[in-house]
């Protein structure tokens, strides 16, 4: 005998994993476990359980989606503020470093080896590099183009290295605030090790004899 209830003329090939909205998924499922599938009702339990597990899959797929657009989010906003941190420490420090250009003078000529204008200076300096100044541009260095500027060359370049620095250089992190201002010359000590040593059999050794 067939049913001629229009509200239960469900075709129950027709959900075959494409399912509606949610609303609608439970209330063909619902009409098709109670139709009982034509008198067998493991294939309306089937539809029910296929409706769950679809509709469990999707919203699974929502949350993980949206932890992971949460997650991107947070380290967005995480690495935005910390460069504004850290570009507003480099601009105040970047004004001090007219300040630490004097105290280097003052120390050359001598007047920081004692009293109250020393404990400043140590006081200001240690409290910069705690927020992570750092200077460089030492006699010596090896010559970086990416850290010094030249203003002195001498010898023939082959291994330079600072043979005077007339301003330190000063870094913040990963940003170079200032280059250092310096006079380039060769490597001394490698100059002196490529040279023929006379009394280890070079030519001087050979004439010697």
């Amino acid at each position: 005998m067939t049913n001629q209830n229009p509200e239960h003329n469900v075709d129950p090939a027709a959900f075959d994993g494409r399912f509606a909205p949610t609303g609608e998924v439970f209330e063909a499922a619902a009409d098709a476990a109670a139709l009982g599938a034509e008198g067998n009702p493991e294939v309306g339990e089937d539809i029910i359980a296929d409706a769950i597990s679809a509709e469990l899959a999707e919203r699974t797929s929502d949350l993980q989606r949206l932890t992971a657009e949460y997650a991107n989010y947070r380290r967005r906003v995480e690495r935005d503020r910390k460069a504004t941190i850290d570009n507003a420490k480099a601009s105040v420090v970047a004004e001090l470093l007219g300040v630490l250009d004097d105290l280097d003078r003052a120390r050359a000529h001598g007047d920081l080896e004692s009293g109250p204008l020393k404990g400043v200076a140590d006081k200001l300096e240690t409290a910069l590099q705690k927020q992570g100044l750092e200077e460089f541009g030492s006699t010596g260095e090896p010559f970086d183009p990416t850290l010094h500027e030249a203003v002195q060359h001498e010898g023939s370049g082959a291994d330079p290295v600072l043979g005077t620095v007339m301003r330190k250089g000063y870094r913040f992190g990963d940003r170079v605030l200032r280059h250092a201002l310096v006079g380039v010359t060769d490597n001394v000590a490698d100059s002196v090790a490529a040279q023929p040593d006379a009394k280890n059999g070079g030519p001087d050794a050979a004439a010697s004899n």
